[in-house]
């Protein structure tokens, strides 16, 4: 049975492996951000032809390797097709880059869509699940928003298939209806569903001329005409207008919530026609339904509310007017006399208004206007911390002033981590492994793999991780605490030098004690370049040790040249392998997605396909509610 390989690679375009010839090598985006650091990478032949790589490899690959963001609000710079920042761009990056502006990165979107359609035409069903794990099992927004638009668009549509006499056999099988579905999905006060600036997006990403191409490419709409295909969408956006109207009060939630100017641009592109003028007068909108069906500008009849400025109000006026309308932070910033401003007083009035997500990013003002320090706020903010369901908390530690934050922040990040690991481990025992390279060949990318264990190793229980350096010599390392501290104070240590023999790791990890009951599940991953014996030598370690490997993973830090030992040992002993870099930790919003990929990886030894495309193929097919 072929071993599941899946090899995640740095560069962004699809260009065929040249085993012949120099090493071509390229800059990392650690030299380009800072100018002077210089990681060297060097791409490497796919573990398996991309003809022998399935739907299960490919959606693998898809959620490792995968960009986090389509769509960033803020100027950035292309190169090579990757997106990075304007703001403090290195002189290299700014002469090499294409200045992008905020909005949907094209590249990145349909590098995802054809991942995303390669997968459908291999495995339809495959593509359907995922859809619904999407949107119903993941915070990845782009990704539900990418998802909902191939199922809306593709062409199986639960069209008649007809006998040979022209009579009706039986009909298709109906995915439209599950990418309207995904649209329609509503969960009170959670954020797996499609808030309306995603419903709109999904319109947005299927009119993107590139997008459009791909898909009449693929058959779906008619090739010869220039509109591009929306299949379902109107009629999705229509229906999840409609659902907003006749409920008042969560229209008006949405209006409150800043989403006035998304809901006008949704109706306007959805053609919508709403049953009543209240709809504009939630909105503010100055337009009004006539008794044909069409709109015409005018103000008859129409009640607009018109949001003031608080100009002449004192500032407890001002939070007498939030607590009584129950005004939130958007409504109330840009409406604020210039001689007030944001005081702690009305910021305190606006907290009951902002999310668990919004109180970390606010960090930083809560902390100068002094609010940190009242008994009521603390609680409420270390409620979102524990919270934490990304690592965005690690940036934000960045713009506070008090270590104290700065620890409380790291710990959000931990719980991030934590959470995604509970998550994946949650229906089966697992205990992971970590070997972390430290020979001679990672000079220059110690430093990098050390940031990316203190991301992720925190979230691991004590008594279930077993960590190891290896050269020549393994070593057992244990955090004195489950924290991003303790695993930095791990990992201060390491310095690259000596030969590589992964199997060295093991044996001290053996010799330390180290036992896997029966009944659990050993995930092994191995941080480095895989440069070392082969890897029969260190299959053959394993079993001797008494190890039963379920599933092999690298964490891939290229410093100068790339073995093939973590590989070639996942061969031997027949078990699934994945590979990742460890520049996709540097995303928070990775971290915990990866995380959860990863240590879903085994079912049983060596059979079928991986734990995590199990769990996706489990995940019930979302159902348009009549």
């Amino acid at each position: 049975m072929p071993t599941c390989l899946l090899s995640v690679r740095k560069e962004k375009t699809r260009r065929p492996f040249r085993p012949a010839g120099p090493t071509r090598r390229w800059k990392s985006a650690a030299f380009l951000l800072e100018g002077h650091m210089t990681t060297i990478h060097h791409p490497t032949p796919d573990t398996l032809p991309e003809t022998q790589r399935g739907p299960a490899e490919k959606l693998l690959d898809l959620v490792l390797g995968g960009s986090a963001h389509l769509w960033h609000n803020r100027p950035g710079l292309e190169l090579q097709g990757v997106w990075y920042p304007a703001r403090g761009a290195s002189a290299e990056l700014v002469r090499r880059g294409t200045p992008v502006k905020p909005g949907l990165f094209v590249p990145a979107a349909v590098k995802l869509y054809r991942q995303l359609l390669d997968i459908y035409q291999l495995n339809t069903d495959l593509m359907a699940h995922f859809a619904s794990y999407a949107l119903t099992q993941t915070d990845w927004r782009d990704l539900q928003v990418a998802t909902s638009a191939l199922m809306l668009v593709q062409h199986h549509s639960g069209q008649p298939v007809r006998e040979e006499d022209g009579s009706i056999a039986f009909h298709d099988d109906d995915l439209r209806a599950l990418g309207e579905a995904m649209v329609l999905h509503y969960e009170r006060k959670s954020t797996r569903m499609l808030t309306p600036k995603a419903v709109l997006r999904v319109a947005e990403l299927l009119e993107t001329p590139e997008i459009a191409h791909l898909n009449r490419e693929a058959g779906f709409g008619d090739a010869a005409s220039r509109k591009p295909p929306l299949g379902r969408w109107k009629t999705a956006a229509t229906r999840w207008l409609r659902v907003r109207e006749q409920n008042p009060s969560q229209l008006q939630g949405l209006v409150n919530a800043g989403y006035k100017t998304t809901l006008q641009r949704l109706a306007r592109k959805a053609g919508y026609k709403p049953q009543t003028q209240a709809f504009f007068e939630v909105l503010g909108w100055k337009q009004k339904q006539a008794p044909e069906g069409h709109r015409t500008v005018g103000l008859s009849g129409l009640t607009l509310v018109k949001r003031e400025r608080f100009d002449g109000l004192e500032e407890a006026e001002i939070c007498e007017r939030i607590v009584r309308e129950r005004l939130s932070y958007k409504e109330v910033v840009g409406r604020l006399p210039a001689g007030v401003g944001l005081t702690p007083a009305i910021l305190a009035a606006l907290l009951p208004s902002l999310s668990n997500k919004d109180l970390l990013l606010m960090t930083p003002t809560l902390e100068e206007l002094g609010l940190m320090q009242d008994a009521s706020v603390r609680a409420r903010w270390e409620g979102a911390v524990r919270a934490a369901s990304d690592q965005r908390a690690l940036n934000i530690a960045r713009n506070v002033r008090g270590q104290e934050l700065k620890t409380k922040l790291e710990e959000a990040s931990d719980n991030a981590a934590r959470a995604a690991v509970a998550e994946a481990v949650a229906e089966t025992d697992v205990r992971v492994m970590f070997l972390i390279d430290k020979s001679g060949s990672m000079q220059g990318a110690i430093e990098q793999s050390k940031e990316a264990l203190t991301r992720i190793l925190a979230g691991f229980p004590m008594d279930k991780l077993h960590v190891a350096s290896f050269d020549t010599v393994g070593t057992v390392l244990k955090p004195k605490a489950a924290s991003r501290t303790g695993v930095q104070h791990m990992l201060q240590g390491l310095q690259a030098g000596g030969g590589t023999t992964h199997a060295s790791g093991v044996q001290a990890l053996h010799r330390a004690g180290m036992r896997v009951p029966t009944e659990a599940k050993l995930i092994v991953i191995v941080v480095g370049d895989e440069e070392g014996e082969p890897g029969a030598q260190l299959a053959r370690t394993f079993i001797e040790c008494g190890y039963t490997v379920a599933a092999l993973a690298l964490m891939v830090s290229v410093a100068h040249s790339r073995g093939s030992t973590v590989r070639s040992c996942a061969s031997t002993l027949r078990v699934p392998f994945s590979e990742v870099s460890v520049d996709q930790f540097s995303d928070p919003y990775q971290v915990p997605r990866v995380l959860k990929a990863l240590l879903e990886a085994p079912t049983a030894a060596g059979a079928g396909p991986s734990g995590w495309v199990e769990r996706v193929m489990r995940t019930p097919l979302l159902k348009k509610v009549a």
